[in-house]
């Protein structure tokens, strides 16, 4: 009987670790149009790192419908996309070197992923969106990112 239990207990920690790490992996899906298919996301605040993996489901090259995925607080974004529009394509339409970039995945054509791995120290409380920096997509493609 101790045996069992032991093993149960083994199975259920296994299982809730599991369901902790899973709980920071986010996915994001993006197409030929200019929209992710969520518009706000969220983690625990018992992530300390965040892992996103950014889908490009349609068909179009990176030339003409390329996508990414860049988390900065609210008040920078509008900032931060007019000068990525100028950095060009190179540098993924991000300027480079900018601080107030907290996060960000490289730009992607149809058919491609990426996944990159963030920390969210000091991101908690703060108000956070996510945008695509490809020129024009920003005004539209975006959204709310939190941690609970």
């Amino acid at each position: 009987m101790k045996k069992l239990l032991a093993l149960a207990a083994l199975a259920f920690a296994s299982v809730s670790t599991q369901a902790a790490a899973n709980e920071c992996e986010l996915t994001v899906t993006t197409g030929d149009k200019m929209a992710y298919d969520q518009s706000s996301l969220s983690v625990p605040a018992s992530c300390s790192e965040v892992t996103l993996t950014l889908e490009h489901q349609g068909s179009m090259p990176v030339t003409s419908m390329g996508h990414n995925w860049v988390l900065s607080e609210t008040s920078n974004l509008q900032d931060i996309a007019m000068k990525g529009a100028g950095a060009g394509a190179d540098n993924d339409y991000l300027p480079q070197g900018d601080d107030r970039i907290l996060a960000h995945t490289k730009l992607i054509g149809g058919g491609e992923s990426t996944t990159i791995t963030f920390s969210t120290d000091g991101l908690q409380g703060k108000d956070l969106t996510y945008f695509c920096s490809f020129p024009g997509h920003w005004t539209v493609m975006k959204g709310k990112f939190t941690i609970e």
